[in-house]
């Protein structure tokens, strides 16, 4: 049950991440793509470490003591995926940018990338919730919706 558990979390972690990332890219008002690139790892560094401090602390003020070191390091060890599942989008933004395009271009490259990586998270859900197709192409466009949501933002915005 805790190894599920884990992997719910690790799960959720990761799609809040390219949501968060992806949120940064549509809204940053950056000219180079390396420069959005460092904003976004910058931010989830920030929403990651964050989200380890309100766990630590909600964990004291639940438990009346200390968390000890143990559940500090398993704390500070969790959670990565929120950091690392935006990897993708980022390449592409970067990769995008080296090959030449604009950088308005560049980062509707990476919001498309992370509305596809959205769906197919969706579509996961499905399978694994054994959901119809229908039910499972309905999860993918509801996940992929954030993307798309943010895309729209992008072209709103600039």
């Amino acid at each position: 049950m805790l190894m599920a558990r884990a992997d719910e979390e690790s799960t959720a972690a990761g799609i809040y991440g390219v949501i968060v990332s992806a949120a940064v890219m549509a809204a940053s008002h950056a000219h180079t793509a390396a420069a959005t690139a460092v904003a976004v790892v910058v931010t989830l560094l920030v929403y990651w470490s964050a989200e380890r401090y309100a766990r630590l602390v909600a964990e004291r003020i639940h438990e009346g003591h200390r968390p000890a070191w143990a559940v500090v390091r398993r704390q500070l060890a969790s959670g990565w995926e929120m950091v690392t599942a935006s990897a993708v989008p980022v390449a592409v933004l970067v990769a995008a940018d080296l090959a030449g395009h604009s950088q308005p271009w560049s980062v509707v490259a990476a919001l498309v990338c992370s509305t596809l990586l959205l769906c197919l998270a969706g579509w996961e859900v499905g399978r694994h919730g054994r959901l119809s197709r229908a039910e499972r192409v309905v999860s993918a466009a509801v996940a992929g919706s954030f993307g798309v949501a943010l895309i729209v933002l992008k072209t709103a915005l600039h």
